[in-house]
């Protein structure tokens, strides 16, 4: 299935790059073209992890934006070149300039015309700015794009203010998919963002001074496969 995958949330510490880089590693774990985008200037966590598919682009720059397009280039005249998938980590406080970009271009329309399917995923944690925030998000682009919504166990426990929300409410009346991302212990995903390194070099190095122990790598095998098990639920690959 070829498909465009914004990631995004809209405010910071939900955990955007971390579901960016669970989706990655899924999607070469399961043999899956892809290219992906970084739009974090502060931080630039996608290309610091998966340097080798991701690079970095200008969000409020329409020609930055639209190198993400041009990826699915080769769909217009029936090439089989370029990536089945695109992954976007979006930054916070990028919601604006994107659906600027989204609506003038009319994104959505020449995606469906390629057959490549836009998804926009809504990591969420526990507050009510997510709940808020993802209101915004199915107020700004309505009926046609898919929408995710990842309940981020990594930044909160107790989702019933977002379960029990119109929000969430009209994101099914929209056929949005729920998914949960269980949470890694704290301080094996602070040993891997120190090595910047993808979740697979993590699981397979065992030498430097930040290199999982026995146990921590089968923890993150462990999480990788449950987070796995929600992302198969999505039929992405």
């Amino acid at each position: 299935m070829t498909s465009l995958n914004f990631i995004g949330g809209e405010k910071g510490g939900v955990g955007k790059s971390v579901v960016a880089r669970v989706l990655a590693q899924y999607f070469i774990d399961k043999g899956r073209a892809f290219t992906g985008f970084d739009t974090d200037r502060s931080h630039a966590s996608f290309t610091r992890f998966y340097a080798d598919y991701a690079a970095p682009v200008v969000v409020d720059s329409y020609e930055g934006l639209d190198t993400i397009a041009g990826e699915f280039e080769a769909l217009e005249d029936g090439s089989e070149e370029g990536a089945k998938c695109v992954i976007v980590d979006l930054a916070a406080q990028t919601a604006a300039p994107l659906a600027r970009w989204i609506q003038d271009s009319d994104l959505l329309t020449v995606m469906q015309e390629l057959g490549v399917q836009v998804n926009f995923w809504h990591v969420a944690d526990a507050g009510k700015d997510s709940v808020d925030l993802l209101d915004k998000l199915l107020a700004t682009y309505g009926a046609g794009p898919n929408y995710f919504v990842v309940r981020n166990l990594g930044r909160g426990s107790d989702f019933k203010q977002l379960d029990q929300s119109d929000a969430m409410s009209n994101a099914l009346a929209l056929d949005a998919k729920v998914i949960t991302l269980p949470c890694l212990h704290e301080a094996s995903m602070r040993k891997i963002d120190r090595q910047n390194s993808s979740f697979w070099a993590a699981c397979n190095a065992k030498q430097g001074p930040d290199a999982l122990g026995l146990l921590e790598r089968q923890r993150v095998r462990t999480w990788l496969k449950n987070a796995y098990a929600a992302l198969d639920s999505l039929a992405l690959a």
